[in-house]
């Protein structure tokens, strides 16, 4: 039997956090290890573990996947969360590249010296381009496609609950995306990562950029 899918990443959500909540959905245990100096992450260097020297690196099934996009890709696969064909897989792909996107302009905000200009450019893009697609979709459905849960509606789940965390009220012109909010947090693995004590990360703090730009060997912030 597989060992316990273990994960690669800092002690913080970054893009290793739509896999914590990917896995969580699914069920699936998981372990960390969590990167804290230049030289753990050399040693991952040398050892040959980062095809492109990146992480998030997830080891599941006998291998160590990097790319966040193909990591939650073969955990959608392989648990069942990605459409009963491609027609689904496509819909699917499309949605959750839409809100990889939006929450990646979220992502960068913590390194970045004067976050008010990204703010304003998030908070439009989130109200006039993404949010208005899931608010359409989402009329009489209960699930983005095909009737039943996929990745797709995990990301849609994360990102609003980080879009509320910056923009108090930001679901309120959206009635139907925060009624979809409220019946995915009464799935049982959800309420459960919701709740202290889990292995959801908090909001990304000084310690958190600290620790990328100490393991990364960054003398300024990247953007």
């Amino acid at each position: 039997m597989a060992g316990k899918v273990v994960l690669h990443y800092f002690n913080g959500r970054g893009k290793m956090e739509s896999i914590r909540w990917l896995l969580t959905v699914a069920e699936v245990e998981f372990d960390e290890v969590h990167l804290t100096t230049r030289d753990q992450y050399k040693k991952l260097l040398s050892d040959g573990d980062l095809m492109f020297q990146q992480v998030p690196m997830v080891e599941i099934d006998g291998m160590k996947l990097i790319q966040t996009k193909a990591i939650l890709n073969y955990i959608a696969e392989k648990y069942n969360l990605h459409g009963k064909d491609i027609k689904d897989r496509v819909m699917i792909n499309m949605y959750s590249e839409g809100l990889v996107d939006l929450m990646e302009m979220i992502m960068i905000l913590p390194f970045t010296p004067d976050p008010k200009p990204k703010l304003d450019n998030i908070q439009a893009k989130a109200t006039e381009r993404y949010l208005p697609v899931f608010e359409k979709v989402l009329s009489g459905q209960i699930y983005l496609v095909g009737g039943k849960l996929s990745v797709a509606d995990v990301l849609l789940l994360e990102c609003t609950l980080m879009l509320e965390e910056i923009f108090v009220g930001i679901l309120g012109g959206f009635p139907n995306v925060k009624a979809f909010q409220g019946r995915m947090t009464m799935i049982p693995a959800i309420d459960s990562f919701l709740k202290p004590g889990s292995k959801r990360k908090p909001k990304p703090d000084d310690q958190y950029v600290k620790s990328v730009m100490e393991v990364f060997d960054l003398k300024s912030l990247p953007f």
